[in-house]
């Protein structure tokens, strides 16, 4: 038996397993890599899934670094069955369409260039025709009930209590000479008493356990806490006269805002005047598919739903579906609420709310969830000064508050008490979905706490799992990490600016027009180089934040 780890190692996107066992080729997962230039690349790489030759795929949820590459696979030779959850299999429909969309889109504006400059034309990642062929191929499980995907090979689906659908997968192993071996894939665990979703189920038993690990460093706020630093960020913009905005994801963190709203409107703490925007329409049908699955929440939330009680609409919620209704947004004068994706602030409609609010006095930007290194969220976040919008250098004047409360991940408290419900010894723990830093602070506590073997795999390394729970653990030769060539990169820039000295007098000779064209060029270029020395120490390490 073989695990292949093709994202989410020492990263949180592109989650992805490749398993051989029995025979059978088959994946846990198929996310999207989402990040730098590099690490967006291996979406394109698909030879390293073998496509054609995976017989089925199980998907723990539906956030699309879970699911993202699906089509892609499909379009490049997959043709079995993808096992999913009900509600996951309503949000797929929306969250790949929606992916696909941006896939064609972002094609279309890159052909317009290239076209301008003569260079051949490129295609997106995968179409909608490619998302139509996937949708085909999902085949609905339900929590609890046990199925055989393969002879040998029995999997059970528990509620993950992540968000909507989301799932724990165990995977029960018949080996030859009468020996088995259970893996447990936890996918995303969600944190206990979340709004919503019911808490995660546990597991007992496991010989190999693959173990998210976003916050494995630290944990949450308490839910009330939460909501009282979401109202203060609305009573400070609101006696301004601002605007808070709300980058937030469409699937789940919007959702799980729109209750907490609910509840503070409910209690008599919201300004009854203030409008909120749901600007996106992708959230607009995701809460959309929320209330029509509310048999899959816990009670609480049910009650309300047979009571004929919506907790995602209340008084003042404006749901804006076109272009020129979120335009209209930003003419609004006065206070208003806008919750808009994408939530780590690198895409969508979110970014033009920024534009017109982050260098304001009195706004707020409000954080409810993870800001993965290198995004325009992250960067607000960590305290710059100034960030880069749509490409304008605005200041950062809006007041930041950062609600981790709302994240739909367990804390490390969680992670370790899910943990503590595993009644065998010996088990080998795969720590997967983190940042490495974080990955290593978890695994020392899991190894003193619980005495579990813990390995923390890289990006394409390979692990034979055997019986009585031994692993070895291999790299390909060839390890696909590209190493920056920095000697390269300084001796171009050098290049260019000598370059361009030499080059000073015919420039002083040319138009006035034309010399400050060139002129702003280059002092945005040196823009760019100030940020990136603000970012590393004068000794050369990188600054922690």
């Amino acid at each position: 038996m073989k695990v292949k780890f093709l994202g989410a190692a020492r990263g949180v996107t592109g989650s992805c397993y490749a398993m051989e066992v029995n025979g059978s080729r088959f994946a846990v997962d198929c996310g999207l890599h989402q990040g730098n230039s590099e690490i967006e690349k291996r979406n394109w790489n698909t030879d390293v899934y073998n496509p054609g030759g995976l017989e089925f795929i199980m998907i723990t949820h539906a956030h699309i670094d879970h699911c993202g590459l699906l089509p892609k696979l499909v379009r490049d030779g997959f043709n079995g069955r993808v096992y999913v959850t009900p509600p996951t299999m309503d949000l797929l429909e929306i969250m790949l369409k929606d992916s696909a969309y941006i896939q064609e889109m972002e094609a279309e504006w890159k052909n317009k260039k290239r076209s301008r400059h003569g260079r051949p034309t490129l295609d997106p990642l995968y179409t909608q025709a490619d998302v139509d062929k996937a949708l085909a191929m999902l085949t609905p499980v339900e929590y609890n009930e046990e199925f055989t995907p393969k002879p040998g090979i029995n999997v059970l689906y528990k509620d993950a209590g992540h968000i909507l659908g989301s799932s724990i997968i165990e995977i029960r192993v018949d080996e030859k000479d009468d020996k088995k071996v259970k893996l447990v894939f936890s996918g995303d665990l969600g944190r206990p008493n979340q709004l919503l979703v019911r808490n995660p189920s546990y597991s007992e038993v496991a010989d190999f356990l693959f173990l998210e690990s976003t916050y494995g460093n630290r944990d949450h706020k308490n839910e009330d806490q939460s909501r009282d630093e979401l109202l203060e960020a609305i009573d400070y913009s609101y006696k301004h006269g601002q605007k808070v905005i709300i980058p937030a994801f469409a699937l789940e963190r919007t959702q799980e805002v729109l209750y907490s709203l609910y509840l503070l409107h409910k209690e008599g703490r919201l300004p009854q005047d203030v409008p909120i925007f749901l600007d996106s329409p992708l959230a607009i049908r995701a809460t959309q598919v929320f209330s029509k699955n509310y048999r899959y929440f816990d009670v609480k939330t049910r009650k309300l739903f047979k009571a004929g009680e919506d907790p995602l609409r209340l008084p003042g919620l404006k749901l804006t579906e076109s272009p020129k209704e979120s335009m209209a947004i930003n003419s609004y004068n006065g206070p208003a609420i806008i919750i808009s994706a994408s939530g780590m602030a690198n895409a969508g409609r979110v970014k033009h709310h920024l534009r017109h609010n982050i260098w304001k006095k009195g706004a707020s930007i409000v954080f409810v969830g993870f800001q993965a290194k290198g995004t325009p969220g992250r960067k607000i976040v960590d305290g710059a000064k100034t960030i880069k919008i749509l490409g304008e250098e605005l200041a950062v004047n809006a007041r930041v508050f950062t609600i981790n409360g709302f994240s739909a991940h367990a804390g490390q408290s969680h992670l370790l008490e899910w943990l503590s419900c595993f009644q065998n010894h010996g088990m080998k723990v795969f720590l997967m979905h983190g940042e490495y830093e974080n990955q290593k602070v978890l695994a020392r506590l899991i190894e003193k706490r619980f005495g579990h073997e813990v390995h923390i795999p890289d990006y394409l390394e390979e692990c034979i799992l055997k019986p009585n729970r031994i692993f070895e653990a291999s790299m390909p030769t060839e390890k696909e990490v590209p190493r920056i060539n920095w000697d390269y990169v300084l001796s171009e820039l050098e290049t260019k600016v000598s370059g361009l000295r030499n080059s000073q007098d015919r420039i002083s000779h040319m138009g006035w027009n034309e010399q400050v064209e060139l002129r702003d060029d280059a002092l945005e270029a040196g823009t760019i180089l100030s940020r990136l020395l603000a970012s590393v120490d004068f000794d050369g390490d990188t600054r922690k934040k």
